[in-house]
């Protein structure tokens, strides 16, 4: 845990570019869903290799976003305290509760209002121990179970379209935030949790990151195999607690945490080990990339699917199609974000969100 005798934690490692690789990973596997989910491609219509990708990052990816979330809080409040961290979080989490809100008129799938309140809640646990933050996260997890059990998921769902009408209400809007949107408080808050847990353990050295990618791959390979066993013998036997047993995204379930805790112990982990010194010429791009991770955020929804829509590319579209997409606009991402880095330390998102947020 990098304590010292006195028991106070440590100051963390300089800059860990490691992680600015671990957020571009996540971001290009965001890319890949959003980009699905607009075009509209089908496993079922469309089966193949690059559908199973597809489904595979179906939440674990935005779960790594917001992982890594958590792990820069944490990291930023060891350099500069908890009260200082506290009231620059809260102006940031104002931010983007903001962006998020004007993001969601364009695509309903926004994360950035959900991260809002994720940040503001993260900063109040930011002296909770170790053990009581596993603690809480356990908590999270099962409170979503009770909640899921307890109320109507499908509330203000309208599957066919995934459109929510009443987001915009008060009640339809409290219950997709803590309860039943896209990245929901109750389970995803967990994910952040588990960021500021990573933070704080000595990421720097090669024993901990290698320990990371092992427990992500274990997270994962457990959370499929307990989810096909578990599953299959729930759907024979007792049917009611098959949809308990599930790692879909939606509705986020406890094997769904741990694949999700998985797959961001894993990329992180890899891209600490992947930036090491050998490494670092050429995963550089990617590295800018990963520092501008909101405004390439946001550019992938205002440009890349709105560059879609014009081209008439939104809906009934093939995986190749989306392949062809992603390819396009994560190239045209990285080139941009080496080139602008040669000027700025920061993305433009980055830089207005310090400017009005402190």
């Amino acid at each position: 845990m990098n304590l010292p005798e006195n028991g106070r934690l440590q100051d963390p490692p300089a800059r860990l570019e490691g992680l600015d690789l671990a957020r571009c990973l996540a971001l290009l596997g965001m890319v890949i869903v959003n980009f699905s989910i607009a075009m509209g491609a089908d496993a079922q219509r469309d089966p193949g290799l690059l559908a199973h990708i597809e489904h595979a990052l179906q939440g674990r990816a935005a779960a790594t976003f917001v992982t890594l979330a958590g792990l820069g809080l944490g990291l930023a409040a060891r350099r500069a305290g908890h009260a200082a961290t506290l009231a620059v979080t809260a102006k940031r989490s104002a931010f983007l509760l903001i962006a998020g809100l004007l993001n969601t008129l364009l695509f309903p799938a926004d994360i950035l209002h959900y991260y809002a309140v994720f940040f503001l809640l993260g900063a109040l646990c930011l002296r909770l121990p170790g053990a009581a933050l596993v603690a809480l996260m356990l908590a999270v997890t099962i409170a979503a179970v009770t909640l899921i059990l307890r109320f109507d998921y499908n509330a203000g769902w309208n599957w066919e379209t995934f459109d929510y009408p009443g987001f915009w209400t008060a009640t339809g809007f409290l219950r997709n935030l803590v309860f039943n949107g896209f990245h929901p408080v109750f389970p995803w808050f967990a994910f952040f949790l588990f960021g500021l847990v990573l933070s704080r353990l000595a990421l720097d050295r090669r024993r901990v990151q290698w320990l990371l990618v092992a427990g992500g791959a274990a997270g994962l390979a457990l959370s499929g195999l307990l989810g096909e066993v578990l599953g299959g013998l729930a759907t024979r036997d007792a049917p009611r607690l098959a949809p308990l047993l599930t790692t879909a995204p939606l509705p986020p379930m406890p094997l769904f945490v741990l694949a999700g805790c998985g797959a961001a112990a894993l990329v992180t982990g890899s891209g600490l080990i992947l930036a090491r010194q050998r490494f670092r010429a050429a995963l550089a791009p990617l590295m800018a990339t990963g520092r501008q991770t909101l405004t390439l955020y946001i550019a992938h929804i205002l440009l890349g699917m709105g560059t879609l829509e014009a081209l008439g590319r939104l809906g009934g579209q093939r995986y190749v199609e989306v392949a062809v997409a992603v390819a396009v606009f994560c190239g045209a991402a990285v080139a941009y974000a080496v080139v602008w880095s040669r000027f700025f330390k920061r993305g433009p998102a980055e830089m207005l969100m310090r400017r009005l947020a402190g």
